[in-house]
């Protein structure tokens, strides 16, 4: 029989004591199994999908008639494709421990720059893919200096992409005289009007992002070091990554989603215009945050981001299948966000930064 270690009184010792009879296992926190599952990424998860049931239930009971039907369900995914794909990009930027106010301004700008007349004249003569390779190099070259500023100038994140929302808005109104370029390429605007298998192109662009966003983060090594500098930058540093570089290709990435989401608008609107893009920061950063990305940085998840994206999406559409006030809507946005950070708060652990 093996022996049982004992305190100075001859009772099992606090670390050592066996737990109570029928109790449930616990780590070295004190907590039990289903808490830790429901503390991590599963249990944010199923959280949101309650949330996103919820709104669903609520809009059927409301709207019987419209709400359920194909058509709808097909309207909501639609409108949450375009801020769906910039909040992929600021997911990345975010568990890295950042901020990227300027996406909205740069959909404005590669949109403009896409439609200008000389760029359309060149489509013409060349292919449509031309305003495509513009807009995304627009939002990619917007995102690099970001990036280098941010990086190797040490220009505080909020700091330096506040200038360029300002820049880029400005840039674009230069460029765009202040009007709206048509587009004139059918073959652009009927490519981008697609349906395949019944669904809308941009629908399948969101969901390409969404999963390549999926597989960058959780099956590569660039997503790991993205979650390590997130949770501890001087760590990561001193662990043999390389930082800087690393925080540049972070909003290059937001800058290149940036440039997909301008020519979504694009075959949406049809034209290009610096409004595009008005304070859609501002919705990317809130889809985030619900989807249980730490604004400290250093945990999120992009199925959390999906899910935070179409909470929205549906909120807006039971709003309006209720012909309800969009001021009341923006109150219970308002109301959501500041939920999910309380929640945040409450449930975020050091341990469960670095996961």
């Amino acid at each position: 029989m093996s022996e049982q270690t004992t305190g100075t009184a001859g009772v099992p010792t606090a670390s050592e004591a066996p737990p109570p009879t029928g109790s449930a296992p616990t780590d070295r926190s004190g907590r039990s199994g289903l808490q830790r599952i429901m503390s991590g990424s599963v249990g944010r998860n199923l959280g949101l999908v309650a949330a996103l049931l919820v709104l669903v239930v609520v809009g059927a009971v409301t709207a019987p008639d419209t709400f359920s039907s194909v058509n709808n369900i097909l309207t909501i995914l639609r409108q949450a494709s375009i801020i769906g794909v910039v909040s992929i990009g600021m997911t990345l930027v975010i568990i890295a421990g950042g901020i990227d106010l300027s996406v909205g301004s740069v959909i404005g700008l590669a949109s403009v720059v896409a439609t200008i007349a000389a760029v359309q004249d060149l489509a013409d003569q060349m292919h449509w893919a031309v305003m495509v390779l513009l807009a995304l190099l627009v939002g990619l070259g917007a995102g690099l200096v970001n990036g280098i500023v941010i990086a190797y100038g040490k220009v505080v994140a909020f700091m330096a992409t506040l200038a360029m929302l300002v820049a880029a808005r400005g840039l674009a109104e230069i460029l765009a005289e202040r009007r709206t370029l048509q587009v004139g390429n059918r073959d652009f605007i009927e490519f981008l009007n697609l349906d395949i298998i019944g669904v809308d192109i941009l629908i399948w662009i969101f969901a390409i992002v969404a999963a390549l966003g999926w597989v960058v983060l959780n099956r590569t090594t660039f997503g790991r070091r993205t979650v390590a500098i997130g949770g501890n930058r001087e760590a990561a540093r001193l662990a043999g990554i390389n930082v800087k570089r690393h925080t540049m290709w972070l909003y290059a990435i937001s800058g290149l989603c940036a440039g997909i989401a301008a020519v979504m608008y694009l075959g949406r609107t049809t034209a290009g215009t610096s409004t595009h893009g008005t304070l859609l920061e501002l919705d990317a950063i809130a889809s985030v945050v619900v989807g249980g990305t730490l604004l400290i940085g250093g945990r999120g998840t992009i199925t959390g981001t999906v899910f935070g994206v179409l909470i929205f999406a549906t909120l807006s559409n039971v709003f309006v299948q209720n012909n309800l006030n969009s001021s009341v809507q923006a109150v219970v946005k308002g109301i959501i966000i500041v939920v999910a950070v309380l929640l945040q708060q409450r449930f975020a652990r050091p341990t469960g930064r670095a996961s």
